[in-house]
Order: C-alpha cells, then sequence, then structure tokens
C-alpha cells in the first residue's frame, strides 16, 4: 500500500452535555460536524455513553488538531481519556489516581470533570511523547477556556512555548449544523495549503529548486526531500536532513523531532508540522495536490472569463 500524506485534518475533541455541563465525553475524528450529528442522534453512529436522550444535545467545547496521523490521534485521545493508566505520563507527573477497581481487577477510570481534563490536556501537551508535536488547541466554550487559563497560570509546569491556541465562544454554532461558525467552519481538506502548495509546485515542476538553503549543495529535481519556506514570497529550498538539523541545532540532546526554527533566507519562523506537511502532500498526495489546485485554477480562470 503506498504511503498517504499527512492528514487534511484529525481532532481530538471534549464533548459536554447541555442538559447537564457535568457530563463530558472525550473523542477523536476528522469530521467534527458529522460527528456531533452521531452523537446527538442526528445520524447513525455515535457512541454509547452519548447515546441517553436526556443529555442530548451534545456540544464540543476544546478540539485539539495537529496530528500526524489518525493512530497519533488515537494515542492522545486514549491518553486523555485514561489519565489513570496512559504510559504516556511520567509516574511522577500523574495527576489523576484511581482509587477503585473493576470487577476484573483493573483500575477504575475516574470521572471527568472540567477541572481534571483541562489540567491533564496542559500535561499532555508538555510530557516527552507529545511535546513536540505542531498542536493546536481550540476551545469553543467560554468555561472550558476559562479552566484551562486558571490551571496553565497556577501549575508549577510552564505552558509549552509554541502551542497555538485559538477562541471562538459562540455555544449557537456547535449545535446549529447551518452556523457558519465554531465547527461548522473548520477547514477539513487542504484548502488552508493551497497558496504554500501552489508555490511549492510552480518551483519543483519547472525544475527551479535551486541550492539547499543549508548546505549550499544543489537540489536534483525529483531526487529526495526537499522541503520549502512556508513563509509568504519566500521560496528557499532545502534537504529535509538539513532543515532537521537546522532546526534542532541549540535544543536538548534527546529531541529528534524539530518543533519552531527560523528560515535562513527570509528570516521568518518555520512550523516544522507545516512544512512536513506540504512536503508530504506534494510527495505523497498527487491527486490531493491536483485535485486542490485544479479547483484553485477553476475559480482563477471563471473570474477571468467574467
Amino acid at each position: 500500500m503506498a504511503p498517504k500524506p499527512l492528514p487534511a485534518f484529525y481532532t481530538v475533541y471534549v464533548l459536554r452535555s447541555t442538559v447537564r455541563h457535568a457530563s463530558l465525553y472525550i473523542g477523536s475524528t476528522p469530521n467534527p460536524p458529522r460527528r456531533l450529528k452521531q452523537h446527538n442522534g442526528a445520524a447513525k453512529g455515535g457512541a454509547a455513553r452519548t447515546s441517553r436522550q436526556s443529555l442530548r444535545p451534545w456540544e464540543m467545547i476544546v478540539l485539539v488538531s495537529g496530528f500526524p496521523s489518525m493512530v497519533a490521534a488515537l494515542k492522545f485521545e486514549w491518553a486523555l481519556t485514561n489519565p489513570h493508566l496512559s504510559l504516556h505520563i511520567p509516574e511522577e507527573s500523574r495527576l489523576a489516581m484511581s482509587t477503585q477497581r473493576k470487577r476484573n481487577g483493573k483500575p477504575k477510570r475516574p470521572a471527568h470533570s472540567l477541572k481534571s481534563v483541562m489540567s491533564n490536556l496542559h500535561l499532555l501537551t508538555v510530557v516527552p511523547s507529545f511535546a513536540r508535536w505542531p498542536l493546536k488547541l481550540h476551545f469553543l466554550a467560554r468555561e472550558a477556556y476559562a479552566a484551562w487559563e486558571k490551571w496553565t497560570q497556577s501549575s508549577s509546569c510552564p505552558r509549552r512555548p509554541g502551542l497555538m491556541i485559538m477562541t471562538d465562544f459562540d455555544a449557537s454554532a456547535n449545535v446549529d449544523e447551518d452556523a457558519a461558525n465554531g465547527i461548522h467552519a473548520l477547514p477539513l481538506d487542504y484548502q488552508p495549503l493551497k497558496d504554500y502548495v501552489q508555490k511549492a509546485y510552480d518551483v519543483v515542476s519547472f525544475e527551479r529548486e535551486g541550492d539547499c538553503l543549508h548546505c549550499g549543495e544543489e537540489l536534483e529535481s525529483g531526487r529526495g526531500l526537499h522541503a520549502m519556506c512556508p513563509n509568504e514570497e519566500c521560496t528557499g529550498m532545502g534537504h529535509l536532513d538539513c532543515w532537521s538539523r537546522h532546526a534542532l541545532k541549540g535544543d536538548d540532546d534527546m529531541h529528534v523531532m524539530p518543533d519552531v526554527c527560523k528560515c535562513p533566507s527570509c528570516g521568518g519562523d518555520v512550523r516544522w508540522g507545516d512544512m512536513v506537511k506540504e512536503l508530504s502532500l506534494r510527495v505523497r498526495g498527487a491527486r490531493e495536490v491536483e485535485r486542490l489546485l485544479k479547483k484553485k485554477r477553476a475559480k482563477k480562470d471563471k473570474a477571468e472569463t467574467s
């Protein structure tokens, strides 16, 4: 099976009952609007824990995105759902403790609360397993954001540098599927990358890669992995491993995944996750790139003829 590009969008979400705010559920999906309809019984699917009619409708109050794969999102989801068991959390850092046992003798999961979910969310963003991932937090409820802010400001563990945080407190957008905001305004495809992809495509298709920004060697077209700076107007390219060494320079020796660095050409910030996502799409997603750029060209042609 041919390798696929990094997913356009995959998120771990926190669900809350609009009837009983203490009822919370954690899941993951590539399509939040569709998944919310399933949880609320408007479409087939959902989950047993959200099927009680007395707790519907549910709303999404927090989204965590930026995962490199579905499997990565599932690992994060499981860790956030089971912080008392997750091996991603060092024992000395664990916040959730089980005080009861199931019939099979295994530790019973402590009940979720907004405080416990936000505290463990903060913990997971800084543990070694996830600290270098290009994660983004999207808060859709004021209470959730307030709980996050309160915990991170009082915690002895500082908030992770580079963690992107967005807020959108239009709570009605979580339930109203016709609203053009909230989860219904999320870009679920590669459209946010189209200008970046077009820029790289134009350079690569005409074999104008030039020399590596870092080592100075010629970038042979069609041979090797050549990543381009994501900043607008900058077409600086380099070997992926050269970018990696550049981005890790000065970091702790234990780090193997880059996070953020400066482009040697334009001086702008380069988020490793953004750059690798475009590269994986260009190298592994020929069909997706064709569809994305065709859509862009079709709109341009239509505008020129009108």
